[in-house]
C-alpha cells in the first residue's frame, strides 16, 4: 500500500511538472510575462510563479481560468504529451540526414513524422527563403518557437526534424530537451558538404568561394551546443542503411517498434 501511494503521489507530481512546463511555454509563446498572465487570469503572480514552478496543486477551476486567459481550450492546457522518450528530436547541421533518416525511422517506429521547418513555412504562409528575406533571422526563430510549441501540443509519439541553427536559441533548445528525446546526428565537414551537394542544393557555394571554410567553423561554433543532446549517432562514413541501423540501436536498444508490432 505504501508502495502504491508512493507511486501515485510520484506520477501526480510528474503531471503537475509537465502543466507547469505546458503552461510556461504557451505563455512565452504569447510574449507574456508571469504579471500579464496574473492580469488576465485574475490569479496572483506568487500563484503562476509556483504553478509553472509544478509546486501549485492547481484545481479544475484555476486550470479553466488559465486556458482561457491564454485563448487554450480547457483539453488543450490540460492535454497528456506523450513522455519524452516516445517523441524524438534529431538535430545537426544542413545535410546531417535528418530527413532521410527521419522518415525512416519514424516508418520502423510506426511513428508521425514532422519537419519543424515546414511547420514554419506553413505557419508563415510562405517558403523559407521568404521567410527570412521577410523577417529576417530573429523572425525565422520567433515563428519557430510557435511552430515547436504547436507541435508538441499535439501530443502523442512522432520523430521530428529540427534546423539546424535552433540549438542557438537557448529558450527553444531547452523546450525541445524537456519535451524530447534530442539525438545529435553528427558527420564530418565535408561530409556534410557533400551530401548537400548530391541533393542537388548549390547553394552553399553561390558566391561564397569559402563556403567549405565556413562551414568547418560553423560545426566547431555549434558543436559545443549539439553535444548538449541526449545521444548522438555518428554518420560519417555511412550509407543511410548503416546510419539508420546505427540510430535505431540508439534511440530503440532493445528492438522495441510501434504499438502494432
Amino acid at each position: 500500500m505504501a508502495e502504491h501511494l508512493s507511486s501515485h503521489r510520484a506520477e501526480g507530481q510528474r503531471l503537475l511538472r509537465e502543466l507547469g512546463q505546458r503552461l510556461r511555454a504557451e505563455r512565452e509563446a504569447r510574449g507574456l510575462s508571469v504579471s500579464d498572465l496574473a492580469l488576465r487570469s485574475g490569479l496572483s503572480r506568487r500563484y503562476l510563479t509556483e504553478a509553472e514552478a509544478g509546486r501549485a496543486n492547481l484545481s479544475l477551476l484555476r486550470v479553466h481560468d488559465l486556458a482561457r486567459a491564454l485563448d487554450l481550450a480547457l483539453d488543450e492546457l490540460v492535454r497528456e504529451a506523450a513522455p519524452p522518450r516516445e517523441r524524438i528530436a534529431l538535430v545537426g547541421l544542413r545535410g546531417a540526414g535528418k530527413s532521410t533518416l527521419g522518415r525512416a525511422l519514424a516508418l520502423r517506429l510506426e511513428a508521425p513524422f514532422v519537419e519543424l521547418d515546414e511547420r514554419v513555412e506553413a505557419l508563415a504562409g510562405a517558403p523559407l527563403g521568404e521567410v527570412f528575406a521577410l523577417h529576417g533571422e530573429e523572425g525565422y526563430h520567433r515563428l519557430e518557437a510557435e511552430a515547436l510549441e504547436a507541435v508538441l501540443r499535439e501530443g502523442g509519439r512522432l520523430v521530428l526534424a529540427v534546423g539546424g541553427s535552433l540549438v542557438t536559441r537557448p529558450a527553444t533548445f531547452e523546450r525541445l530537451r524537456r519535451a524530447c528525446r534530442t539525438v545529435w546526428l553528427r558527420a564530418s565537414p565535408d561530409e556534410h558538404f557533400e551530401r548537400v551537394l548530391a541533393q542537388g542544393d548549390r547553394r552553399p557555394m553561390a558566391d561564397r568561394p569559402r563556403a567549405r571554410a565556413e562551414l568547418e567553423a560553423l560545426l566547431r561554433q555549434r558543436e559545443p551546443l549539439y553535444a548538449a543532446c541526449d545521444l548522438v549517432v555518428d554518420t560519417s562514413g555511412c550509407a543511410v542503411a548503416a546510419s539508420l541501423q546505427r540510430l535505431e540501436q540508439v534511440v530503440a536498444p532493445d528492438g522495441a517498434r510501434g504499438p502494432g508490432t
